[in-house]
Order: C-alpha cells, then structure tokens, then sequence
C-alpha cells in the first residue's frame, strides 16, 4: 500500500489498518504490522480477537435484516472486508442500505472506490463522537430514513473511547433519536484477571494513548435502556452461534479460550 492518497498519514498507526492486518488484508503500513505483529508474535492465538468479533457481527446483522431491519449505520466501521454489512444485510434484504462511517481517510479512499457504484451504500469520513455531523451528513441523510427502525452497529469501536468521551451517552443519543424496533449491536473489549488481558490493553493504549477494555457490567450498562435480545451479553464466539449444519444446539459445550473470552457482544432492541 502507497501513502499518497490525501489525508492519509502513513507514519502513524491506524486502528482501521491494524484490524487490516490481523484480519489477513494488505492495505496498511510498516506501522500498522509492528503493532499488528506484537499481537501475532508475543500473543500467539490473539488473531481470535478479530476473527470471532466479525463473525459475530456477521451474524448480528443476517439476525437484524431477518427481523425486517432494512437500513443500518455502520459506526467506526474499517476498512472493506469480505462480508461487508451491505453484502450480508442484502442475502436477507434485497433492499437493505448501508451507511458507513469512519474517521480514517484510508476507509474512505478504500470504500468510494468499492462501492461507486452502489447507491445504496456510502462510506463517510466522520467521528462517531460527534453523532450531529453523522446524522445529517448529506449521505446518510440521502440513505437512512430515521423516521423507519434502523440499524445502528458498534462493533470494536467503544472500547476505543474513555470513560470522559461517555460512550453510553454517545448511544444514549442514538436510541434516542430512532424509532422503537430499531436494534443496536454493540462489541466491545472484555476485562479479564489474566496476563493476556493485561498485555492486550496495555499495547492498544500505548499505541493509541487511549480506550480501555471494560467489565461485563460496564460493558452492559452502555446499552442503557435498550432491551437485550437472546443471548444477552456473551463472548462473540457465544453469540448465536452456528454449526456447519446450522445447528445450534451445541453451542457452548467447550472452554472457550482466553482470547475467545477477551471480546462479548450483544444486541439490542429499542423498545
């Protein structure tokens, strides 16, 4: 990947770009693979993190258009990956709209050049802290009916916010401003009593000189008053999962490992 696209600062790391990485892509920087490395090389079974995180969110949003949700804001949502949410949303919606938002530039080149030509989906250079700018921004404006339940996906991009940012207020504010059935899925980094966890935030922090992970109940309490679907709050790899047969009565029969339980989600319905 070459660093002459506008905005893009190749010298400084990118939580987009690392996620890049660890998920197998190649648009990041020398930067971004020193950091994506450290996980690989001195936390070895780390890449789990990431991978069960998307699959999870993967099945959030089939779960979400299956329940008549036909339009979804994406936020923090990083760089193009195979199972995008427009591509699993329209396996279940033909119709489904898909706004993405992301203060990288790299998300922003990466994603107009992949959906151009897709009117409805858009990519937005915006900051999930300053929901204003994301609501009426023209592209979302043109895309999401707020008037009709919504979509609205967290996934990995809390835990990156502190305590003084309010990331429930931020989806608080959200919850607020959509319709009731509109669902919220949400993601997040996990405390746990373990070196693994200790090294994992403490890397993150350095780099990024921010965010940290939270308890279960921490994590829980940024869902406010929305109601918690079935499962509730679980490790991603516990969230609805499915065998190769479809089966899922045999979920959560083994231990899961300590990066499975690094990361829980769950989704949310605004009564």
């Amino acid at each position: 990947m070459t660093d002459d696209t506008p905005g893009i600062d190749g010298s400084k790391p990118s939580i987009a770009r690392i996620y890049d990485y660890l998920l197998g892509g190649r648009d990041n920087y020398p930067v971004d693979r020193e950091i994506g490395d450290f996980f690989l090389n001195d936390l070895p079974g780390s890449v789990e993190v990431p991978v069960e995180n998307r699959r999870a969110l993967i099945r959030a949003v089939a779960a979400m258009a299956e329940d008549g949700i036909r339009q979804f804001v994406d936020m923090g949502s990083g760089l193009p990956t195979a199972d995008n949410v427009h591509q699993v949303a329209r396996r279940h919606r033909a119709d489904a709209r898909v706004a993405y938002v992301d203060n990288d530039p790299t998300v922003l080149a990466h994603g107009r050049a992949l959906l151009a030509a897709d009117e409805r989906t858009t990519v937005i250079l915006a900051d999930v802290r300053e929901p204003e700018t994301v609501r009426h921004h023209p592209e979302v404006a043109r895309l999401i009916d707020f008037g009709e339940p919504v979509g609205v996906v967290f996934s990995a991009v809390l835990h990156h916010l502190d305590d003084e940012e309010r990331p429930g207020e931020l989806v608080r504010w959200w919850a607020e401003r959509v319709p009731s059935g509109s669902r919220f899925y949400l993601s997040h980094f996990r405390s746990g009593h373990n070196e693994q966890t200790r090294l994992a935030e403490q890397r993150l922090q350095s780099a990024f000189g921010r965010g940290r992970f939270r308890t279960d109940r921490e994590i829980a309490d940024l869902f406010g008053d929305l109601e918690l679907l079935e499962p509730g709050l679980v490790p991603c790899s516990l969230w609805r999962p499915e065998s190769a047969s479809g089966d899922r009565s045999g979920a959560g029969e083994r231990e899961l490992t300590v990066w499975e339980q690094m990361i829980s989600c769950g989704l949310a319905r605004k009564p």
